[in-house]
């Protein structure tokens, strides 16, 4: 197995040499957007570790056009920065050409394993299984109880199911978070609808998937409303699906996205049922959905401490607040959060709460983004909306699972 894995690293290595990756990066030829072009030998997996880099610098992508009929794999995207300007960061523009170009080319066995990320002197904890009051906060209490600090997390909450990937405190591999969320709650089955779920609840992403017999290909269509990281989460799914994305086209220079595809099976078939043409749809629209932000925007930074995020959730909780979504960092010695909040009841969000919050966590600490009058108007109102928050009375985990904790 090992040696058979050594043949096929030394092969890629030497198809790399012969065809080295091209990355080009261009503030010339578009006027609202800097281009990158990417050429590279095509092989499973790179599409999405392009968006990957890109993502992770969170840049915004308006516009996108993927090309890997053969061997070959081009793609051109359209990006800007999260105020819409060009990219003119040496230093961004500089991990690009790294990342992508002929300097990132050898290490074949890790670019096998897209996804997949350096985490030092962490212990990740994978968490999944059924939503409900408070859990965000009584998990955080345990892990302070047991000395562990949280330095960075992520939690997301779709149709009733919750996941989160925590890193609390020796260099390991371990998968990119976002990835790893969108597989656990795959895994999980968070595509499948609750049976009591209300049809027009609220407005679902519009996904279409027909086959083009004279190609023989699936073309997958999505229309949504945008958002930062779409393109990562579709792409995602697709690829851990394993499909291969052929050809490609997405516009995002609107409030709204569309996105088009023409995939294969990696065996190479199209798809071959209405069965497997639904379950495709269902998971694409629960990739969409799962990273949307539904409530008040809360922003916290301060210095990080043992205990931190125990403390803020549990503040949250006894004001009957749930948390929709979170993202924890660490940076520096300071702590940098965020969380989406909304009332465990269902009712629309107290300023005043928001302001006793504040008090009681520092005004200077806690700010609100937007309004809680803006948060109360949100068009959509999904079953999540009672996760990692509000009022917790039981201390059972039997619905929650560790998937898994590596150090």
């Amino acid at each position: 197995m090992s040696f058979s894995q050594n043949i096929d690293d030394e092969y890629e290595k030497f198809i790399r040499r012969m065809n080295p990756p091209r990355v080009v990066i261009d503030n010339e030829y578009c006027k609202t957007a800097t281009v990158i072009q990417v050429d590279s030998a095509n092989e499973h997996g790179i599409l999405l570790e392009v968006v990957q880099v890109l993502t992770d610098l969170n840049l915004m992508i308006t516009k996108a056009y993927i090309s890997s009929d053969g061997g070959w794999f081009m793609d051109v995207f359209n990006v800007t920065d999260q105020d819409g300007n060009k990219i003119t960061d040496e230093g961004v523009m500089d991990y690009i050409h790294k990342s992508l170009g002929p300097d990132a080319c050898f290490t074949s066995s890790v670019r096998r394993s897209v996804g997949v990320k350096q985490s030092i002197d962490h212990t990740s904890i994978e968490l999944i299984g059924s939503d409900r009051p408070g859990l965000l906060s009584e998990v955080s209490a345990v892990l302070t109880h047991l000395k562990c600090n949280v330095v960075n997390a992520e939690v997301w909450t779709h149709n009733t199911r919750a996941a989160s990937v925590m890193q609390v405190t020796d260099e390991k591999t371990v998968t990119h978070t976002e990835r790893r969320l969108h597989q656990m709650m795959f895994a999980d089955r968070d595509y499948d609808r609750p049976s009591d779920e209300a049809s027009g609840e609220k407005q679902r992403p519009d996904v279409n998937v027909v086959n083009w017999q004279d190609r023989d290909y699936s073309v997958v269509t999505i229309r949504c409303k945008d958002r930062p990281k779409l393109l990562f989460d579709t792409v995602c799914t697709l690829t851990d699906m394993q499909y291969v994305v052929f050809h490609g086209n997405v516009d995002a220079e609107g409030p709204e996205a569309h996105q088009e595809y023409c995939i294969r099976h990696v065996d190479g078939s199209p798809v071959k049922s209405d069965a497997e043409r639904q379950r495709l749809i269902q998971c694409l629209e629960a990739a969409i959905e799962r990273r949307v932000s539904e409530g008040l925007k809360l922003e916290l930074c301060t210095t990080d401490r043992v205990g931190l995020l125990s403390d803020v959730t549990r503040i949250f909780r006894e004001n009957s607040l749930t948390v929709t979504r979170a993202e924890v960092t660490t940076r520096s010695g300071k702590a940098i959060n965020t969380f989406y909040v909304r009332d465990a009841s269902g009712c629309p969000v107290d300023a005043k709460i928001i302001d006793s919050i504040r008090q009681a966590i520092g005004q200077t600490i806690l700010k609100v983004k937007g309004s809680p009058e803006e948060a109360n108007q949100a068009p959509q109102e999904s079953p999540s909306r009672f996760l990692f928050g509000g009022l917790f009375k039981s201390r059972s985990f039997c619905n929650f699972g560790v998937v898994k904790s590596y150090s």
